[in-house]
């Protein structure tokens, strides 16, 4: 750190950003300019900028943009996280966040200048070192409401080799470090850091030593090269050597073996006597025992030294941290020192410091609210709350006994017993009608549609504060505890404020006689005493309540009054969805009821009669009469030798126009059995059983289909012989539209059944009618002659599939038309829990080439034994789905897979194709569009797509154009073809049999 580099030089700034309670970013508020000037050019130049691939530069500047504003700013990158991911540092700022590679791009050099804003360090303030998380990051809110946004004064005192700044700052005449070290969010360097003591310093042994330290050698220390002279260096090691030198004195030689000397002895001579041998024996022991004693004494030695210089070391230590702490201590109290005389200027400007906040949040939070908009949402909910009223409940238990009553009657089958139920039910109606006249005025009163806003406006609201409720208590206590603690914080807080105007009164009071005291002009007598009196009480009761309040005013909930707020809002949110769920209700049952009034009048006082529709049949019948007659004149003119082309022409158009009049009566009389059914289904049950001739009840069990009125011997049919090998087929022609006539062999048992299926089936085309993508049943009739009934169908010649793509095939594009249809009629039939079981290219049409409708199928054959048929192959393609060859039963899926089949064949034409194990054929070896390819894929796989699925699949949404499926390319091939066909609308009778349903194209 430099302290001498713009030491004591004051600027001005404002704060950008917080790192901690004592590290904040600023801008030099000299250099707005430079800042609007640079945004404009990084918002001009950074989006046409190339973004940064490959490894960043940490030291170069780029543009990167904000995530939350989405605007461009100069950052540096400060770490890699991923390939995709990095972490930079927006400089002119001093924040930071993670941003994508993408959105990090190259600045041209004139703007790689450095950055605007520079880091500060409030000086003289550490954090502590124990301080937890949450100190911490209320320490970083203190710091920021004090800086952020606000013009500070910062006076410099140092600077860190990273560019860091320490200062003192102040805003106005609040020391800012004092104020956070106040609140506990710092505290004072222990140490300050000085520049002059930054460098280190090699340890002097020997300026550690005492000049009269005398350092002693044993005696025994004669060994050349001592162990303990090679590890001391310096003045102190030369010093030690010396010493250790000066006792080695000359002769000092190492003692002969023991075994050595007594050689030499028996060698020197026989006049050494034996007295003396075992006196130099003695010697030699006792000079090895010497040897043996200053070894141990060597080692002690060593150890000792090893001891000394450790604790020299360790006093060395000792010594320079008492010199830390002196100069550490002569600093505190020059500071102390500092302090105390600018103590009282200090005190008042943090005083004053924090009245101008306080006076800032009064002016802010003018009237402090502890959940207000939640304790008026509270009132809202449960004083002004829409309860159920007693008409709702007088209602729903008058509907409910008229509708026990319409089922009792539907349930009776005695007529002399529907009399006595159809005189209660006219009661409990016209009670009905009485309560629903009194709902509807009632509700008209409630301004139900003002509630609804109030009540949306209020959760929108009330959510856009707090998020998404949870789960309500069940017990209405949550408001109460959420009243009693706004009651506690609103008497806590009036407690404090009270406090804080207190003391500032008193501190008022105070300066009121320190100016009496020193106007030297005024006459009032004041002693000392009386005027200094306690003001450090005073003085510190201030701050005190200052600083209560502010906390109380800033700081947010803890976690108890957090759950205590969200329980009371989930309640609320709760008894909102509730009422909301009353006014609904009672909506919809105003809407039944206003509907139930408009139908209900009519037939209040008075019951519907079969006049209309037994007058129709009494039409019907006299033309029928005169149509059987006319028939009969015909055919005699015919027989006889002498008629007339004219008289012929004439009784034959007289017969179109019957057949064409008895058409539109059975309309008619199908429009009056639909006016009798609505009756029926909704306010009059008894009419099937009070007249049953008019046939009612069959009509609606047919589903609308079935006619009584209708006879085969009055249409002009023509038999189609040669598609009648199974079952009669005749063509005929009604009001100028071709139709099929479908005659079924059926008994007493089996006619039931065509007609449930037969009427399963209409119902389901009639919810869609032209766009259900079905064939249409026009009506089904029971022949009175023989045991078989008629199905009248629209008759298509040359549409089916297996025709057209036999003369001119169907387009790429026409196959997607036609084939989307398909997909559409069977969603139908799905729908409706129907499965088809006889899909083929007979039973498929294609409309002027491009709607795609599906055909009827056997009604007198069940499911299972429609699938069974040996017509469901398309040449050598089986479309019979390998679960249901295994023997499972049909379904929707196996309707699917006939259909991937089918798609598959119009696709390839005539080319040889592959069979798998499980008898599917193989799709990857042709090559066609991928979008195909996979619709395909996925309908001929175990789990298949759904017919819903295949409208929403990309090749119909989209179409591409694909190339044509191949088919015949020898024009004498297709000649030969149409030669062996019987017709153009023949197919060989030679490939039908029991099992397959004749379409209306054949």
């Amino acid at each position: 750190m430099d302290e001498d580099t713009g030491y004591n030089k004051v600027e001005d700034v404002v704060g950008c950003h917080v790192e901690d309670a004592v590290t904040f970013w600023a801008q030099n508020i000299s250099r707005n300019n430079d800042i609007l000037k640079l945004s404009h050019t990084l918002a001009e130049v950074c989006p046409q900028a190339s973004s940064v691939f490959g490894n960043p530069d940490f030291t170069k500047i780029y543009g990167g943009c904000f995530s939350e504003d989405k605007c461009w700013y100069r950052c540096k990158v400060q770490q890699v996280i991923s390939d995709e991911k990095c972490q930079v540092l927006y400089i002119d700022y001093g924040n930071s966040e993670i941003l994508n590679r993408s959105e990090i791009v190259e600045i041209p050099k004139n703007l790689q200048f450095p950055s605007i804003a520079n880091k500060y360090r409030l000086w003289g303030l550490q954090i502590p070192p124990d301080q937890d998380l949450n100190q911490f990051d209320q320490g970083r809110k203190f710091l920021c409401s004090l800086i952020f946004e606000k013009d500070i004064k910062m006076r410099h005192r140092a600077t860190y080799q990273d560019g860091t700044i320490v200062a003192q700052a102040e805003y106005g005449k609040v020391d800012i470090g004092e104020e956070v070290s106040k609140k506990g969010f710092a505290e004072k360097c222990k140490s300050p850091i000085n520049a002059n003591n930054c460098k280190e310093k090699k340890i002097d042994v020997a300026q550690c030593q005492p000049w009269n330290a005398k350092i002693s050698a044993p005696v025994w220390e004669n060994r050349p090269n001592p162990s303990g002279s090679n590890r001391l260096k310096g003045h102190f090691g030369d010093h030690i050597g010396t010493i250790m030198r000066n006792h080695n004195h000359p002769g000092n030689h190492r003692p002969f073996a023991k075994e050595k000397v007594m050689a030499c002895d028996f060698n020197t001579g026989s006049n050494i006597s034996l007295a003396k041998i075992k006196e130099h024996q003695k010697l030699i022991d006792e000079n090895e025992k010497l040897i043996k004693e200053r070894d141990i004494l060597k080692g002690e030695n060593e150890v000792l030294l090893q001891k000394y210089k450790e604790q020299e070391s360790t006093i060395e230590q000792l010594n320079q941290l008492v010199q830390k702490e002196k100069e550490a201590s002569m600093e505190t109290l020059k500071h102390l020192e500092k302090t105390l005389h600018t103590h009282v200027g200090t005190k008042m400007r943090s005083l004053a410091a924090q009245v101008e906040v306080l006076k800032e949040v009064r002016l802010a939070n003018l009237n402090v609210c502890f959940g207000d908009d939640l304790f008026r949402a509270v009132n809202e909910v449960t004083e002004r709350c829409l309860i159920a009223p007693s008409f709702l409940e007088n209602l729903e238990k008058t509907w409910a006994e008229y509708n026990l009553a319409q089922e009792m009657i539907q349930l009776c089958k005695n007529v002399n017993e529907s009399d006595v139920l159809i005189l209660k039910r006219n009661e409990v109606q016209h009670n009905l009608y009485s309560a629903v006249e009194e709902f509807i005025v009632e509700v008209d009163k409630i301004p139900l549609s003002e509630r609804v806003t109030t009540l949306q406006e209020l959760s929108g609201s009330l959510e856009a504060v707090y998020g998404p409720a949870s789960e309500a208590d069940e017990t209405e206590e949550v408001f109460l505890q959420f009243f009693a603690w706004k009651q506690t914080k609103l008497e806590e807080f009036s407690r404090v404020r009270s406090g804080t105007n207190a003391s500032v009164q008193s501190l008022s009071t105070w300066f009121s006689g320190i100016i009496k005291f020193f106007d030297l002009t005024s006459e009032v007598s004041l002693k000392s005493e009386e005027v200094v009196g306690n003001v450090d009480e005073v003085l510190e009761k201030v701050e005190s309540d200052i600083c209560k309040e502010l906390e109380i005013s800033l700081v947010e909930q803890d976690e108890a009054d957090k759950e205590i707020i969200l329980n009371a809002y989930s309640k609320v949110i709760e008894k909102i969805r509730q009422e909301q769920h009353l006014i609904a209700v009672l909506q919809s049952k105003y809407l039944d009821s206003i509907e139930f009034k408009k139908q209900i009048a009519e037939w209040l006082n008075k019951s519907p009669n079969i006049d209309n529709l037994l007058s129709i049949k009494k039409t019907l019948k006299n033309l029928k009469r005169r149509l059987r007659w006319k028939l009969v004149e015909k055919n005699n003119l015919e027989e006889s030798d002498d008629y007339s082309e004219h008289e012929i022409t004439k009784i034959r158009e007289e017969i179109t126009g019957l057949r064409n009049n008895l058409i539109q009566e059975i309309y008619k009389e199908q429009e009056e059995y639909e006016r009798l059914t609505w009756l029926v289904q909704k306010w009059f049950p008894e009419l099937p059983l009070l007249h049953p001739e008019a046939g009612i009840l069959e009509y609606m069990n047919s589903g609308g289909l079935l006619t009584v009125s209708l006879e085969r011997d009055l249409l002009d049919a023509e038999p189609m012989k040669e598609l009648s090998t199974k079952h009669p087929l005749v063509c005929a022609a009604v009001q100028e539209q071709k139709v099929l006539l479908k005659g079924y062999s059926v008994d007493v048992n089996t006619e039931s059944k065509v007609i449930e299926r037969a009427a399963k089936y209409h119902r389901a085309w009639s919810e869609l009618k032209e766009k259900s993508g079905l064939l249409q049943l026009m009506f089904l009739f029971l022949c009175k002659s023989d045991p078989l009934a008629y199905l009248m169908v629209p008759y298509y010649p040359g549409a089916s599939l297996g025709a057209l793509q036999t003369n001119t095939p169907l387009t790429s594009e026409e196959i997607l038309k036609v084939m989307k249809g398909v997909a559409g009629g069977l969603h139908t039939l799905h729908k409706a829990n129907i499965v088809h079981g006889s899909l083929h290219t007979n039973n498929v049409f294609a409309l002027n080439r491009e709607q795609g409708i599906v055909g009827d199928f056997d009604f007198t054959k069940s499911v299972e034994q429609r699938t069974s048929a040996n017509t469901m192959t398309v040449g050598s393609l089986n479309l019979i789905s390998p679960e249901l060859r295994m023997g499972h039963l049909a379904s929707s899926s196996s309707d699917m897979y006939a259909y991937g089949c089918l798609l598959f064949w119009l696709f390839i034409g005539n080319q040889e194709f592959k069979i798998k194990e499980d008898g599917t054929p193989e799709v990857d070896e042709f090559d066609m569009n991928h979008k195909v390819k996979s619709l395909l894929l996925n309908l001929t796989c175990s789990n298949r797509m759904t017919a819903e699925q295949v409208l929403n699949h990309d090749c119909f949404l989209l179409p591409d154009v694909i190339s044509a499926p191949p088919h015949s390319e020898s024009g004498e091939e297709v000649e030969c073809e149409k030669k062996e066909e019987k017709g153009e609308d023949i197919i060989n009778s030679d490939n039908i049999d029991d099992n397959e349903e004749i379409g209306p194209s054949q």
